[in-house]
């Protein structure tokens, strides 16, 4: 029995729940989760950032957030899937993202560097038109399996968005390069429209998520002077490298037309090139 205590007498010391600490393991499950989510948020915050800088004139640095943006959803899929982390809530504030960063943004870009606002109203409903395509390809993206098998159906939205910032940089090395070029506000707010109907398109583009950079040493070679031929002059390289691409879709299409040829019907239980629950933007 516990002895009486007297009026003096000092009450014992009250027991301190200790906070059990979790695992160590279970917190970097927390940590993988939550950095695909992170990178998301880079990929938005670039978008908006793209579109007051364009909003602002700062045509250049709008084309790199553009590029940062790409950078974050190109990363933020692949960390997902390595972790175990894919969800159908990262899948959708991915496309909301991307969104922004590849339907918004480019647009804000085109119409600022295309002198679009010269054309008033029309100007504003052709850069519109990229936007809305961007949107309803990402719509189809996210519902509708791809009817070939490696093969995006119409342009992806990143290499659209490549197209306009590519173009914007080539533009200014023509001029710096004292290469006198006026194109029209008609003419570029024709070409972005144009580049967004392409996303919408049934066109079938390559999807390229076949190719294994790391396959052998010469691939490794090939792909490092690839990449320093277009370092050396990115504001040439990018926009033949994203020219080729997007006429790539249209001169196959045509080729197969007049020759016969088939494309491989993508299976039924085939994932999305580049996104499983969660992935790389179409």
């Amino acid at each position: 029995m516990t002895a009486p205590r007297g009026p003096g007498a000092t009450p014992p010391p009250k027991s301190r729940r200790r906070r059990r600490r979790r695992p160590r393991d279970e917190r970097q499950r927390d940590f993988s989760a939550l950095l695909p989510h992170v990178l998301t948020t880079g990929n938005l915050a670039a978008g908006f950032y793209s579109i007051t800088l364009s909003a602002s004139g700062n045509l250049d640095r709008a084309a790199l957030a553009i590029i940062a943006a790409g950078v974050c959803d190109l990363l933020d899929g692949r960390l997902a899937r390595m972790a175990g982390a894919t969800s159908r809530f990262g899948a959708e504030y991915d496309s909301i993202a991307d969104i922004v960063s590849f339907g918004v943004a480019p647009a804000m870009l085109a119409f600022s560097a295309g002198a679009l606002q010269e054309l008033g109203w029309t100007g504003w409903v052709l850069a519109f038109i990229y936007t809305a395509c961007a949107a309803l390809r990402l719509a189809r993206f996210n519902v509708q399996p791809e009817r070939y098998s490696g093969r995006f159906e119409g342009l992806p939205s990143p290499a659209a968005a490549g197209m306009v910032l590519s173009s914007v940089w080539f533009g200014g090395f023509l001029r710096e390069s004292g290469f006198p070029l006026d194109i029209p506000a008609t003419m570029a707010g024709l070409g972005v429209a144009l580049v967004g109907l392409l996303m919408v398109s049934p066109v079938p583009y390559r999807s390229f998520k076949g190719v294994r950079l790391g396959g052998s040493y010469p691939t490794v070679v090939v792909t490092v002077i690839a990449f320093a031929v277009i370092l050396s002059k990115p504001a040439v390289t990018l926009f033949i490298v994203g020219f080729l691409y997007v006429g790539s879709g249209p001169a196959e299409w045509y080729w197969r037309w007049r020759t016969g040829g088939v494309l491989d019907e993508a299976e039924k239980d085939e994932p999305l090139p580049g996104h499983e629950t969660r992935g790389t933007t179409p």
